[in-house]
């Protein structure tokens, strides 16, 4: 098994919760109409959203799929489901409304998946936390 230190999940965890947190606040501004609406939802899925992606993180490095692109679409599938209920959750119980909640919810599982995929591949390229890389070219052959 690779070793990969916790600041690269804790780098992961920030550069995603940016995306994802900007993508929040545009979707809930557009569905609400409110831009404040958006931020406060944003603001509070910053928090949320940031303890689950670490988590969730650490349990996907135990998970042992050698194939990166196969890896990374099974991420984004697992990421996606945590962070929907999440976000359905919060923007309920902030708006009030069960439906805007789950407008929200559902408006953002295309737009993150797309996001978090490329996010992922990325962070694949970056060495940044990884015990040497295992040697790029090695675990290349292997994916």
């Amino acid at each position: 098994m690779r070793k990969v230190s916790y600041k690269r999940h804790l780098a992961k965890t920030i550069t995603w919760r940016f995306v994802g947190t900007l993508d929040t606040i545009l979707l809930s501004w557009v569905i609400t109409g409110d831009p404040f609406m958006g931020l406060q939802i944003g603001a509070v899925e910053l928090v949320s959203k940031m303890v689950l992606y670490y988590f969730h993180e650490r349990a996907w490095l135990k998970v042992e799929v050698v194939n990166s692109q196969r890896r990374h679409i099974l991420k984004t599938f697992s990421w996606r489901a945590v962070g929907t209920l999440d976000t359905i959750l919060l923007s309920w119980l902030i708006t009030g409304n069960p439906f805007t909640g789950l407008k929200i919810g559902f408006a953002e599982v295309i737009t993150k998946m797309i996001l978090y995929y490329l996010h992922e591949r990325a962070w694949y390229r970056i060495n940044f936390g990884l015990d040497k890389r295992i040697k790029l070219k090695k675990w290349r052959k292997i994916s």
